[in-house]
């Protein structure tokens, strides 16, 4: 590691991570009767008498802070929705919002981006409680910077290590759709079609997925930062399984192979802010996918892979042509994309 931070080690991939374990959980992290920092899930699980407290954060500073499909304030509330969901809390009791401004952002700007929160606090059906509000100078801040933190309670928390060998993942809708919407506006490329950001919190389709399989719902991962092939990596090591993962059967919408295939950025690393990756026992994956296909975020849902003895920690890809290790990615080549 170098003397000074860059910034791959907060982009989502294997940097970020070296970072978390060496410098955060190596300093702060302490046993816990749940799942803790050290477990570098998507949020903590606290046990509370006969249930446990799902407790979730996230800073937002995405550029350009409007986007197609949505905006800094529909991602802060939507990133911390789906934070808790991914540890199966699906009905979040509270958030909190922190916000940063820097001198002469427009007053217009951040009642349009309140807006925003609020309608998809409602689609979630969570209330902002508290929060926090302060004002840095000119050339402090980019504008402005969102801090969400969220609570609930659930009796079952599903963590992202579950996964045994012949277990099926399942990717609930299209991947990279939010990365590339990014990239694009902020590089001003016009691509045919409509290409737009997926973000939208997703606890309801995580309630429907829960129903439906249950306890055979085993491991879920939120793919945002590093894209679906982060969240694989991430996912198979700490289950010490293989993943193979078929290409073919991924969904990817047009509008994103065609800039994938101008940018030379594969829709694999890209960012997601309104999918989730569900790992499903054999049994249950029908059934789960199923449920997923009946929502209305859900529709595109597809199994992807399957777990394997091989390989511990890897992730396998066949293309249909043939089989090759995904590598994982250092850094997400798409800064502050949320």
């Amino acid at each position: 590691m170098g003397e000074t931070i860059v910034r791959k080690e907060g982009a989502g991939g294997k940097a970020m991570r070296r970072l978390i374990e060496s410098v955060f959980v190596e300093g702060l992290a302490k046993p816990v009767d749940g799942i803790g920092l050290a477990a570098l899930d998507d949020g903590a699980a606290l046990r509370v008498g006969d249930r446990h407290l799902v407790v979730t954060t996230d800073s937002h500073v995405v550029k350009p802070i409007f986007f197609a499909g949505g905006d800094i304030g529909r991602l802060s509330i939507s990133g911390t929705v789906n934070d808790l969901a991914m540890m199966g809390c699906t009905e979040p009791l509270a958030l909190t919002c922190a916000v940063i401004l820097e001198e002469g952002f427009k007053r217009s700007d951040l009642e349009r981006i309140l807006r925003s929160m609020r309608e998809a606090a409602d689609e979630a059906g969570v209330t902002v409680v508290t929060g926090d509000t302060k004002v840095m100078g000119r050339g402090e801040l980019d504008g402005i910077a969102l801090n969400t933190t969220g609570v609930g309670f659930v009796q079952r928390p599903v963590p992202d290590n579950g996964l045994r060998p012949g277990d099926r993942i399942i990717i609930t809708g299209t991947v990279g759709d939010h990365g590339f919407t990014i990239l694009t506006a902020r590089h001003g490329l016009a691509l045919e079609g409509d290409l737009r950001s997926d973000v939208a919190p997703i606890n309801g389709l995580v309630a429907a997925a829960l129903a439906a399989g249950g306890e055979d719902v085993v491991a879920m991962k939120d793919p945002t930062r590093g894209g679906l092939s982060s969240a694989l990596h991430e996912m198979g090591g700490k289950s010490r399984v293989g993943i193979l993962l078929r290409e073919p059967d991924l969904p990817v919408r047009a509008e994103v192979r065609a800039a994938s295939e101008l940018l030379g950025i594969d829709p694999l690393v890209a960012a997601n802010e309104g999918k989730a990756v569900i790992g499903v026992r054999p049994q249950a994956a029908d059934r789960v996918l199923a449920a997923l296909r009946a929502h209305p975020l859900g529709r595109e849902a597809a199994i992807v892979a399957t777990c394997i003895e091989e390989r511990p920690g890897n992730v396998i890809l066949d293309t249909g042509f043939g089989k090759r290790l995904l590598a994982e990615i250092e850094g997400d080549p798409m800064p502050r994309i949320c």
